[in-house]
């Protein structure tokens, strides 16, 4: 996966609430009634309904703006406190004095969900709670890449609303992502795409989704019911269905499962934000996929940290090669990344002109000194002037591929100068690892790095020896 360096500016529209928690313990039955007796040791609360996705958006780098309709209450208050310490502006907050602003409480012993209670107005907004939306959308709409309709059916994406948002962003090709609500979709058409989970789907398309047949019936139905530009249902350990022209499945890459509260949240905003950095749409559900990963790895409603998707894409090695490949650009930012992350980051550099068991080895120690290995691959221009004309027998593009597809190497950067001089500046690398034939020789880079570590050759195994072999056999064939 490329660096997402951009910070697009995403509005979010739809229904706050306040997630709140009281942990407890219980260790007797009231006399009173036969229930539990909580003594209640700490409380918590939380952004919870569209204030999770706007959470998700935050911790991941984007600008985020929220419009929303609120009550005149304490819990208001308590919300727009939540949102200023993330420093979301609650200027667009919409006060409708006979509502409640939405609460849910939860009552938690010994880590178990013994009671629920909400206490929330879910009465469609008024006529000019919805004026004064779309008079603020209207003046701002051009800043926005996308907007996600957070809808949880507690009033504030009324049919009229969320059809008039879609037609203006539409008209101002503003991508809009819906998570929907309810059974009746018809109120979603037009926008780019929604993120029902596979129930959801089946409820809004009466199609029982079995096989993958069923599958592309639903995500069919819902792309032209909906008018979507693309059709998805997230189908839970499975992954992310694709529906533009084709299926496209993207499988989950969770190691490990505790809690999968939020997680919806955290795909639609992965999606909007990949797609306001200029990735396709398979390539931005790629990206939610991890980030998804990464939050159900975690107990209750989280979100995920760039850093933290790019650390664990990398611990999953199961990203296509080519995302390993980096540019002297790229790996700039990356290196600052790890250093920030407290990551001990190795680097070597060489030919590596036809891989062998000697290189494979000279590899996995050297990722053995720290924990992520980074290699300098020497362009095809720098071989010639190194190795003669008639190297490299395989150019760089495939040179740099295989490498990038071994377990040691996390990321292979090619370079045209003789020396590794000026990418060893930008790595700024806690080890410096070359071979054993360096030994009491200078080593380009030894002043940038902490330490210098060499490794012994595999006797008997180098690339030279293994083309004189060829031409020997090629000789005594002919």
């Amino acid at each position: 996966m490329k660096m997402l360096s951009k910070k697009p500016n995403i509005l979010v529209i739809g229904d706050l609430m306040i997630d709140h928690y009281l942990w407890g313990s219980c260790d007797r039955i009231s006399p009173e009634a036969p229930v539990q007796v909580v003594n209640v040791k700490k409380e918590s609360s939380v952004l919870g309904g569209a204030g999770n996705v706007i959470n998700n958006l935050f911790t991941l780098g984007a600008t985020v703006d929220v419009i929303s309709v609120i009550g005149d209450d304490n819990v208001a208050n308590e919300l727009k406190s939540l949102l200023e310490k993330i420093k979301i502006s609650t200027s667009n907050l919409i006060v409708e004095n006979n509502r409640k602003t939405s609460k849910k409480s939860r009552l938690i012993a010994s880590q178990q969900q013994v009671l629920r209670y909400d206490m929330e107005s879910i009465d469609d907004i008024n006529e000019e709670s919805h004026k004064k939306i779309i008079s603020n959308l209207e003046k701002n709409i051009k800043k926005y890449s996308s907007i996600i309709l957070s809808d949880y059916g507690k009033g504030v994406l009324t049919t009229k609303l969320t059809q008039d948002i879609i037609n203006i962003a539409n008209k101002n090709s503003v991508k809009v992502l819906v998570d929907p609500k309810g059974k009746d979709y018809s109120k979603y058409k037009g926008s780019y795409t929604l993120t029902p989970n596979k129930k959801e789907a089946q409820e809004a398309t009466n199609i029982d989704i079995k096989d993958e047949n069923s599958l592309i019936n639903a995500l069919k139905n819902l792309k032209e019911k909906c008018d979507l530009e693309v059709s998805l249902i997230t189908l839970s350990e499975q992954g992310i269905a694709i529906f533009d022209e084709n299926l496209t499945i993207k499988p989950t890459v969770a190691r490990e499962v505790y809690d999968v509260t939020g997680a919806g949240d955290t795909v639609i905003a992965s999606i909007a934000f990949a797609l306001g950095n200029d990735l396709n749409i398979n390539e931005a559900v790629s990206f939610a996929n991890l980030a998804a990963g990464v939050v159900v790895g975690k107990l209750g409603s989280a979100t995920t940290t760039l850093d933290e998707i790019y650390e664990y894409e990398s611990s999953l090695h199961k990203s296509n090669s080519n995302s390993h490949i980096k540019t002297f650009e790229e790996i700039e930012k990356l290196a600052s990344k790890l250093h920030n992350l407290g990551k001990k980051i190795v680097f070597t550099n060489g030919c590596f002109d036809i891989l062998h068991v000697g290189h494979v080895k000279y590899l996995e120690e050297a990722r053995s000194y720290g924990d992520v290995l980074i290699l300098g691959l020497n362009a095809d221009s720098s071989v010639k002037k190194l190795k003669g004309d008639s190297r490299p027998i395989n150019n760089q593009d495939d040179r740099a591929y295989i490498l990038a597809s071994l377990e040691s190497v996390d990321y292979v950067v090619i370079f045209e100068e003789e020396t590794p001089y000026e990418l060893i500046k930008l790595i700024k690398p806690h080890v410096l690892v070359k071979g054993g034939d360096y030994e009491g020789k200078a080593v380009v880079g030894q002043d940038i790095a902490d330490e210098l570590k060499l490794v012994k050759f595999v006797d008997g195994k180098s690339t030279t020896n293994t083309i004189k072999r060829i031409q020997e056999n090629e000789k005594c064939n002919n």
